[in-house]
């Protein structure tokens, strides 16, 4: 089996909504664990402790919410970025669906590399960024 890196995504509570946004930007097969799956009790017991949104794409992107009882207010937003690129006519789709209740923090535009590329910040704290058509150069 090959090796893969895919992002995780930590929320304050938010995870079930974010990764039900994101299947429906992204498509593909969501799944979801609770705490109280797997024995938690009380207030909590509802969140997210594993989320893996598998699409067609080819993109793994999992999720949890902050485990019951703990606090930590630093989880987002962080300084991580997820990029999605490539020359497929979704990307356009993912960018319109990602920024309905973003911080676009720079436009979809074409860039001095022939692409176009934007970035922005979702309405889960979220910092994505879209690179559409040409890859940048590459470094030597």
């Amino acid at each position: 089996m090959a090796s893969q890196l895919n992002p995780y995504l930590n929320f304050p509570g938010t995870a079930r909504a974010a990764m039900t946004r994101y299947q429906q930007i992204f498509g593909g097969d969501l799944q979801i664990l609770t705490f109280g799956q797997f024995g938690a009790e009380g207030p909590g017991a509802d969140g997210v402790m594993h989320a893996h949104l598998e699409t067609d794409a080819g993109f793994v992107l999992m999720a949890s919410d902050l485990p019951p009882g703990y606090v930590d207010e630093g989880v987002m937003p962080s300084s991580m970025h997820v990029s999605v690129s490539g020359d497929d006519a979704r990307l356009r789709d993912y960018w319109n669906g990602l920024t309905e209740g973003a911080e676009v923090t720079m436009p979809l535009e074409r860039q001095m590399w022939g692409g176009q590329f934007g970035a922005l910040t979702d309405r889960f704290g979220v910092s994505w960024m879209v690179n559409i058509g040409k890859a940048e150069p590459a470094l030597s």
